[in-house]
């Protein structure tokens, strides 16, 4: 894997939220906390740059959500001496599908829930004036595991192009609660899910298959050749083809026909 100098990195995020603020002309962010690692790291980077008064937290749980989930993101605010709001969204979500999609499964309401969350954070930025900000590591965005126009909607990226371990290892930099650091990665969309057993790959194995092949280069036999199982890799490299069209923009027709 990269072997990153988190303090210089953790500079550099702060002078890229520092730049892309200053040229947006706004002077507030606002952040989605899950309680996870990903949302945690990234409003410390930005309380980091921009002053715990211009960072806005917004807790956002469903009535099944863990509670260890509220309780977790409420630490990190309090350890990070922000302003944040509590929303559940229960009745929002619930009203729709009671309504009109009873028969609907776990993916399609919790790819819901994330949606209706972007959907407050955005018109809570504009209550507040305050860019969103994403909390997407770049291990999820390859291999897809994101909602689109859901968690995958935001302003600005600070954390994107940093692998999920290495998220945990910056986390750790920056002295984020243990509780948050060390506890099983989940969406927590329903009771008992995880990102790995979604996923079917630890992010160990996964960060250094997308480290050779999207950093190396390597093919899948001189990845293998490094004694990863063929499996493993097959199933990563299938998750970046089948969600490469989250990471584009909707396709458009060019030109005019004349």
């Amino acid at each position: 894997m990269r072997q990153l100098d988190y303090n210089k990195e953790i500079d550099r995020i702060c002078s890229f939220i520092d730049k892309y603020l200053h040229k947006t002309r706004f002077s507030k962010v606002i952040v989605g906390l899950s309680g996870g690692i990903d949302s945690a790291l990234t409003a410390a980077l930005c309380v980091k740059t921009l002053g715990s008064q211009n960072v806005i937290g917004v807790m956002m749980p469903y009535k099944n959500s863990h509670p260890d989930s509220l309780n977790h993101a409420k630490e990190v605010a309090n350890q990070l001496n922000i302003h944040y709001e509590i929303i559940p969204i229960s009745d929002m979500v619930d009203t729709y599908f009671n309504t009109y999609q009873v028969e609907a499964d776990q993916l399609r309401r919790g790819n819901r829930m994330a949606r209706e969350r972007m959907c407050i954070l955005f018109d809570l930025s504009a209550k507040h004036r305050a860019l969103v900000a994403g909390t997407s590591n770049k291990s999820e965005i390859f291999v897809g595991y994101c909602t689109q126009y859901g968690d995958s909607a935001c302003a600005f990226e600070p954390i994107a192009h940093l692998y999920k371990t290495e998220v945990k290892e910056m986390s750790k930099a920056l002295k984020l609660p243990e509780s948050v650091i060390n506890k099983n990665p989940t969406a927590d969309l329903w009771d008992g899910q995880t990102d790995e057993k979604e996923l079917g790959i630890s992010y160990k194995d996964l960060d250094e298959i997308l480290h050779y092949i999207l950093d190396k280069k390597l093919t899948l036999e001189e990845i293998q050749s490094k004694g990863i199982d063929k499996h493993k890799i097959e199933l990563v490299i299938s998750k970046i083809k089948n969600s490469e069209f989250k990471r584009k923009m909707p396709e458009v027709i060019e030109k005019v026909w004349e």
